[in-house]
């Protein structure tokens, strides 16, 4: 009895060191770019607005009502080449004083996906993002970002994504 649990007590033991062993090296192949920052710049082209009415109690006038949904599928381009896209929707939570909306968005591009939400109303002012998270090259990431909309079906969207160091519990 007590061989098995000697026995039990070292393959546990060297279990948990080689698990040990195999985070640190993969953990120190992404230390070059850990609590560092990328600015993303993208020249965007805006899909065609698709609003889908969720909500049958509707104002007899109004275009919108609550818990309506704008869905999004933009390009992203770079020096002219598309680079990526983005998809995303947008739920109308007030219709007064302003109309208002809370989007989600995700970038995708070829090393990876961003994900991002923003509080957001009709117009040309610029919208602020949160960075919320990725995939690929992008995981472990937070940030901001700024959607502006110059009025032709064209834009731009600039991301300072934070690569951050979740090992240590610092950001």
């Amino acid at each position: 009895m007590r061989r098995t649990v000697l026995i039990a007590a070292v393959s546990a033991l060297a279990f948990g060191l080689a698990t040990v062993l195999t985070v640190s090296a993969v953990s120190r192949a992404d230390d070059d770019r850990r609590d560092a920052s990328e600015t993303l710049v993208f020249d965007v082209r805006f899909s065609p607005q698709t609003l889908v009415a969720t909500n049958n109690l509707r104002e007899p006038d109004s275009p919108l009502a609550l818990g309506d949904v704008n869905l999004f599928h933009d390009q992203l381009f770079r020096d002219g080449e598309q680079v990526g896209d983005e998809a995303g929707s947008c739920v109308i939570v007030a219709l007064a004083p302003q109309v208002l909306a809370n989007c989600s968005i995700v970038v995708r591009l070829p090393d990876g996906h961003i994900t991002g939400q923003f509080v957001t109303s009709p117009g040309p002012d610029p919208k602020p993002i949160a960075l919320t998270g990725g995939t690929g090259a992008y995981r472990d990431i937070g940030g901001e970002g700024t959607l502006v909309e110059f009025g032709d079906e064209t834009g731009t969207l600039t991301l300072e994504v934070l690569f951050l160091d979740t090992r240590s519990g610092r950001n």
